[in-house]
């Protein structure tokens, strides 16, 4: 499978008084900055070397136009950095600092090496899984801050139930499937209630809880032997770990890694899960994308929907094996 990457701004569009204060901030000049690329938003990303021999990571914000539909949370994600540190240690990395100047933020963090996981391979998948597995049993049932949302998986209980619900909706899914619209159509509306009753447990999902990464996927993991490093924090909230490895493993399977049911052995030879609240967790996930896919690209966000339609691929045709149901054989004419 081909992977594109995004555009990313170069080291030279970045301001000199954003320049001058990283270097005040690191206590050395950069005389290298390479852009790193990752993910499907246009945040200014760079791997610095440093005068005095250091390494760091840049992850920076800047004015965007009008128009753009991208949101940054970078804000967010700072918090987190400074007030969990030591909650997400040692999975995320080290936070430095950051930079305000001439309408850019910019966060400092450790240099995480290694290569990218792509492509998925069972070795990789593995040591991934067994990992994530670990983070979240290091706080599962734990007291977290009450700063951090506890309903964030909750709002993955409602996208089936809107599907059936609104007019044309089946039929705007179904089109994806382009000559096999009228087979897409009628599997939706036969399986559409038996996929909105299942994420209805995401509502209700029973403690124990952990941390939740909530973003996690090639683009923001790195391995370093057996570890697991995760970036980018803006979402991190509590609940149930069994919508993160669910969202975590789909997400391998539609990079054409393992399958996300022998991801999700891995997973549970360190930590077991609940079946009811992954079945949810797994419908909830699927009806995301079901309700995203169809959509025009967003502007400033051009490869969007394109990730989203293999993640639906994967997503709901895991959806439809825990559930028992027939394959939805018309994914396979849903173009990637």
């Amino acid at each position: 499978m081909q992977f594109e990457r995004e555009e990313k701004p170069p080291w030279s569009v970045v301001p000199t008084r954003v320049k001058e204060a990283v270097a005040q901030a690191l206590s050395a000049p950069v005389v290298r900055a390479t852009r790193s690329y990752g993910g499907y938003a246009p945040s200014a990303t760079f791997r610095l070397t440093l005068a005095d021999g250091g390494r760091a990571f840049i992850k920076a914000t800047f004015p965007l136009p009008e128009d753009s539909a991208v949101r940054w949370s970078l804000d967010r994600e700072e918090v987190v950095y400074r007030r969990l540190g030591n909650v997400i240690q040692p999975w995320a990395p080290d936070y430095i600092g950051s930079v305000h100047a001439d309408g850019w933020h910019a966060l400092l963090l450790e240099l995480v090496d290694g290569p990218s996981v792509l492509p998925w391979t069972g070795a990789k998948a593995m040591r991934a899984l067994q990992s994530y597995a670990t983070f979240h049993a290091s706080t599962l049932g734990r007291p977290l801050p009450r700063w951090l949302s506890r309903t964030q998986h909750r709002d993955f209980s409602v996208f089936w139930h809107r599907i059936a619900s609104a007019e044309f909706a089946i039929d705007r899914l179904a089109a994806l499937a382009g000559l096999r619209a009228s087979e897409a159509r009628d599997w939706l509306r036969t399986h559409v209630g038996i996929l909105s009753r299942a994420e209805r447990v995401l509502r209700r999902a029973p403690e124990p809880h952990a941390l939740l990464h909530f973003d996690t996927r090639s683009d923001n993991v790195r391995l370093q032997g057996t570890s697991l490093r995760i970036f980018d924090w803006p979402f991190a909230s509590v609940g149930p770990a069994e919508f993160d490895v669910a969202a975590f493993v789909q997400s391998i399977e539609a990079e054409g890694g393992p399958s996300a049911n022998t991801a999700l052995g891995w997973y549970e030879s360190a930590l077991p899960l609940r079946r009811d609240v992954l079945i949810g967790s797994v419908a909830g996930i699927a009806g995301y994308f079901a309700d995203r896919a169809p959509r025009s690209a967003p502007p400033g966000l051009p490869r969007l929907r394109s990730v989203q339609r293999r993640q639906l691929k994967a997503s709901l045709g895991w959806a439809a094996r825990v559930l028992e149901v027939p394959e939805p054989a018309w994914l396979s004419a849903v173009p990637s």
